[in-house]
């Protein structure tokens, strides 16, 4: 908005002008402008690219939790397994224990 307003106050100013003057601030206008395109485009791309390594590390972040918990879901089945046996052991042991008693 404030290019816009700038050029027609540039070319209010311009009216009295040769033409060789009235085409080349138009060429700096121009060039002004393409930076401004060149600059928005620059940090778009750099936003852009932010978010896509930010959703990436988010991405693996989530998956390195997921198998975290899966480890830790395996560990305490295991854990259980060799619990569940010590028991059962533990048990024969009293069992046979008590039969030799008799």
């Amino acid at each position: 908005m404030k290019l816009y307003a700038l050029a027609a106050i540039a070319a209010l100013g311009l009216a009295g002008c040769s033409d060789k003057a009235q085409n080349e601030v138009g060429e700096a206008a121009n060039v002004v402008g393409q930076d401004v395109a060149n600059t928005t485009e620059a940090g778009v791309n750099a936003v852009d690219g932010a978010l896509d390594s930010a959703g990436a590390s988010m991405d693996n972040a989530i998956d390195a939790t997921g198998n975290a918990a899966a480890n830790g879901a395996a560990a305490t089945e295991r854990a259980a397994e060799r619990t569940g046996q010590a028991a059962e052991n533990a048990a024969e042991e009293v069992e046979a224990e008590a039969e030799g008693r008799k």
